[in-house]
This record gives C-alpha cells, sequence and structure tokens, in this order.
C-alpha cells in the first residue's frame, strides 16, 4: 500500500505514524503547506518508508499530481478542505477518508457518490473521534437493540491534571472547538432533527476513578450526519461534549459577552475579530508543551424493549512516543479506516459516512491492538 497523508499537524501526524507500523504500508507521504512542523516522533522515519513533501491544496493542478502513485488519501486538514480533497480523489480514482468536522460539507460530499461509484472508490467523511468512532458505536448499538429509543454519546479531550480558570488545554484545533460551542447542535427530539443551543443542557456524568465526575454540554457536529441517518427510527439522538465541572460557566460568559463573534468591531480606529483575539490572548496559556491528556467516552444506546448497549473509552497520552490520547484515538480512526479501504474490508463504493461503510468487529479490534480499548458496559 501506498498512502497519501495530508496534514502534518497532530491528527495527520499520528495517522502517518501508524500506517509505518504496518507491514503491509510500503510507503507513507506526508503533505502539508509548513512540512517542517513534522514532530518529533516523526522525523527519524524520514527518507525510507516516509517522505514528506511541501503541498498548497488549494492548487487543485498539484493536489490531483500529489494523488498519483497512491492507493488512498487520509485528509487530516481543516474541515474546509475536505470537499476539494474529496472531489479530486474521485476524479483520479483514489480512496478517500477525511476528519470531518462539518455536516454541511458531509452532505455536499455526498453529492460524489455517482462519480466515486463509477470511479469504483470509495469516499468515507467524519472519521474521526467524534464524529467517527462514536458513529460506528451508535451505529452498532442502534443494530443491536432493534427498537432503539434514546442514544446518547458523551466525548471529551481533556487534561489529565487541570488548573482553572476552564481546565482544559488545547488537545486539537482551538479555532474548531470554538465553532462548535458558539454553533448549535443538530440532535433529535421526537424522532425529528431539532437544533439546540451549543454550551446548554449542562449535566453530570461519572467515570471511574482517577477521571470522577465530569460535566456534559451540547456542542456541534460530534455525531454529524446521524440525525438525518435515523430520523423517524430513533425517538432521542443527542451528542454533549464531556468537560470537567465548571468549564461551562465560564465559557457561556466568554461567548455571551461578545469574545467569540466573528463580526468585527473597532478597537482605537482599527477592526479586530474578537475570536482571533480571544484565540491569540489564550492560546499561549492552554498550550501545555509538557501537559499530558485523556480522552473520555461513553455510547449509550437504550431500546423502548428493554435492550440497552453501552460502550466506554478512557485513553491516555502515550508517554513512550509522545502521542497525546486525543491524537491515538482521532489519527489512529482514520490511518484504520484508510487501511480497510485498501484491503478490502471496507467493499462499500461510493460516498459512505462510518455508521453506513465501517465494520464494527474489524474497527475495534484494530482500535484495540493500538491499545485503545473500547470496553462494553452494563
Amino acid at each position: 500500500m501506498r498512502m497519501l497523508v495530508l496534514g502534518s499537524g497532530l491528527q495527520g501526524s499520528a495517522c502517518a505514524y501508524d500506517l509505518l507500523q504496518q507491514r503491509e504500508v510500503e510507503k507513507v507521504t506526508v503533505a502539508d503547506l509548513r512540512p517542517e512542523r513534522l514532530p518529533g516522533f516523526l522525523r527519524p522515519l524520514v527518507g525510507k518508508r516516509l517522505a514528506v513533501v511541501k503541498l498548497d491544496v488549494q492548487d487543485g493542478v498539484a493536489l490531483r499530481a500529489a494523488l498519483h502513485g497512491h492507493d488512498a488519501v487520509l485528509s487530516a486538514l481543516p474541515y474546509y478542505f475536505n470537499l476539494d480533497v474529496a472531489r479530486a480523489a474521485v476524479d483520479v480514482g483514489l480512496h478517500c477518508a477525511d476528519l470531518g468536522g462539518n455536516t454541511e460539507i458531509v452532505f455536499n460530499q455526498k453529492k460524489l457518490d455517482r462519480d466515486a461509484c463509477a470511479r469504483n472508490v470509495t469516499v468515507i467523511p467524519d472519521c474521526g473521534l467524534a464524529p467517527g468512532m462514536v458513529n460506528v458505536l451508535a451505529a452498532e448499538g442502534i443494530r443491536r437493540v432493534g427498537d432503539a429509543e434514546t442514544v446518547k454519546v458523551y466525548v471529551g479531550g481533556l487534561p489529565q491534571h487541570p488548573e482553572p480558570p476552564l481546565n482544559y488545554q488545547i488537545v486539537y484545533s482551538l479555532e474548531g472547538a470554538l465553532d462548535y460551542y458558539t454553533t448549535p447542535s443538530w440532535v433529535l427530539r421526537g424522532g425529528r432533527p431539532t437544533r439546540v443551543d451549543a454550551l446548554s443542557e449542562v449535566e453530570p456524568v461519572m467515570f471511574p476513578p482517577p477521571v470522577g465526575e465530569l460535566e456534559a454540554f451540547h456542542t456541534s457536529g460530534g455525531i454529524s450526519t446521524l440525525p438525518w441517518a435515523y430520523e423517524g427510527k430513533v425517538r432521542t439522538m443527542e451528542y454533549k461534549t464531556l468537560r470537567y465541572p465548571g468549564h461551562v460557566a465560564v465559557m457561556r460568559a466568554v461567548r455571551d459577552l461578545g469574545l467569540l463573534d466573528v463580526t468585527p468591531v473597532k478597537v482605537k480606529g482599527r477592526e479586530v475579530v474578537p475570536r482571533e483575539a480571544f484565540i491569540a490572548t489564550v492560546s499561549p496559556k492552554l498550550t501545555k508543551p509538557d501537559g499530558r491528556d485523556l480522552v473520555a467516552l461513553r455510547v449509550e444506546v437504550r431500546g423502548g424493549n428493554g435492550r440497552s448497549a453501552t460502550w466506554q473509552l478512557l485513553d491516555y497520552y502515550d508517554e513512550a512516543r509522545g502521542i497525546s490520547g486525543m491524537m491515538r484515538t482521532t489519527g489512529y480512526s482514520l490511518s484504520i479506516t484508510g487501511l480497510m479501504q485498501v484491503d478490502g474490508r471496507i467493499s462499500a463504493r461510493g460516498v459512505r459516512t462510518p455508521d453506513e461503510a465501517v465494520p464494527y468487529a474489524e474497527y475495534v479490534g484494530e482500535l484495540a491492538k493500538r491499545g485503545v480499548e473500547i470496553r462494553e458496559i452494563q
């Protein structure tokens, strides 16, 4: 296999690292506008089975040229590049997977279905943690229960040692996280897709020690297209982000004061975007180079027939390799999906979401091989 990874940031680097651990992978190419930011755990591998190239994905000709000679392209770029990457992959005749992050873009990717089928390739958006892993688990729970009434999904990337006032550290793009905090979330209520306010309906969720009590609240995008896939079939479906208690109170005040707005305001005669100023101000304080993270996940599916299915995950920073829990659960999920596209375990063609295309048992088994253990609980 010859695999192309777009993006040398946190998730792309984790994806590339995992691909290089697989014997069947002959070569991995990482392409990025700033390839020099490659992390330390990948640098010793450059020049062996790993190639690093500079690429501006907004240059359609250059992007299509980079795709040639590979079996699949795995995009860990910001979500707004996903449609163009998928379109280029279909044009070239290449399997494609990405981390998703924007439901509207996924629906636009779905419009490429006929062309992808004609080229005998599969495009799978939303292949990270949430959306991604949780979609596969939720779909499996719905299949098992048979008459699912309620699907609840909880996910959080958290510091192992929280520090006030936010008890949070950056584990992926802060810009992306703030999008989720300010965009209404799509849920199912009474079997119909409904929008609810982000940072709303806070509830406590308990995890085993040392994590303990967390707070869960609505944010956007975590289950992507699932509310439409199960419209009229499941009464209640919702996704909530997990943080340490007290986080929502601070972030709701920050948002309500307008500090996350994207409309410029005048500051001493100059136009300033509040969100950009906020990110520039807090990023140094929330970036913890020596910080250790964890990922907490729970997916609960309950049926009117009394049946239920529940999964839980606690994954931690990999001390030996310097790979965070968020990188393991997100980047490895992307690499596993790409491997299964190429080796045929994902046999569907066209544009398919993870809940439609990714085989549950094989996917969970591959994660377990990497030490990412999803446990079924009673």
